[in-house]
């Protein structure tokens, strides 16, 4: 991504929306998504991703492990491009004497979708299948309001 007509920089560019994922380690989003944000500073520039609808996930080995931190980064770096961002909007699970850790939202997130995998197995074993719904409905969610926005 370094050269800034590549073309993955090209389908950035016209996309609708753009969905950043990135894994949170040690409480703050990943070096190499950093290195991709500090990229796209030529478009931040030019302000090329104005009004593109935003979202985005993070998954950690610990169920908390500072997963609204990473989530902050994004909406921030979003924010900075002009970007409008796209909420999880589920309930937060898991919260109440009659609710599991099989819930929804299990985590209780709500600026994007969080994951937990265990650090010690592979991407068969983990994130839960909870998570993984949680993670389905959110991109419902994202391509139901890129649908409305458009």
């Amino acid at each position: 991504l370094k050269d800034s007509e590549s073309p993955q920089w090209v389908v950035l560019d016209s996309a609708g929306a753009i969905v950043m994922g990135a894994p949170t380690y040690m409480g703050s989003i990943s070096a190499d998504f950093k290195v991709f944000m500090e990229l796209s500073s030529a478009r931040w520039q030019e302000m090329r991703w104005a009004g593109k609808l935003a979202a985005g996930f993070t998954n950690s080995g610990s169920q908390n492990g500072d997963k609204q931190n990473t989530l902050i980064q994004l909406l921030t770096f979003a924010a900075q491009h002009g970007m409008l961002w796209i909420t999880l909007c589920q309930i937060p699970g898991n919260n109440s004497t009659t609710g599991s850790v099989d819930d929804v939202n299990r985590l209780g997130a709500s600026l994007g979708a969080m994951a937990q995998s265990d650090i010690d197995v592979g991407p068969d074993e983990g994130p839960t299948e909870a998570d993984l719904e949680s993670a389905r409905l959110f991109g419902l969610h994202i391509a139901q309001c890129a649908k409305r926005w458009s």
